[in-house]
């Protein structure tokens, strides 16, 4: 083929390169469906999912400070910005992007973000 550079792919090769990805789907490895939370007039927003019987959200904190309370046990990761967390009965406590606490089923938490604050939430 003229004006195909070694190692570019033709149309051909990118159409069985699909097919033998589609070969291999898994309805039970397929993309959850997905969730939005929107808390305290948007101050606070997530996406949640499950996948495998597992629960998560991961969302964004806008500055500010809330409360939240808990159902189910959780673990937050932060994964950018920093949160000031002050448990139900507790002390403030500083995490850094990077660093995780755990809340137990049944409590609550205070949150405070001086900057937009990204979050993993798992539901363990």
């Amino acid at each position: 083929m003229s004006g195909v550079k070694d190692g570019a792919r033709t149309a051909f090769e990118l159409i069985q390169s699909r097919d033998r990805i589609a070969d291999r789907y898994n309805p039970e490895m397929s993309t959850p469906a997905l969730k939005h939370n929107s808390y305290f007039d948007g101050g606070v927003q997530s996406i949640g999912y499950e996948r495998h019987g597992r629960r998560a959200t991961v969302g964004v904190i806008a500055p500010g400070a809330y409360h939240f309370g808990t159902d189910a046990p959780e673990r937050m990761t932060v994964i950018s910005g920093e949160l000031t967390v002050k448990p139900d009965g507790g002390a403030w406590t500083n995490y850094p992007a990077g660093t995780a606490f755990e809340i137990a089923a049944h409590n609550g938490f205070d949150v405070r973000a001086d900057q937009p604050s990204a979050y993993l939430c798992e539901f363990l």
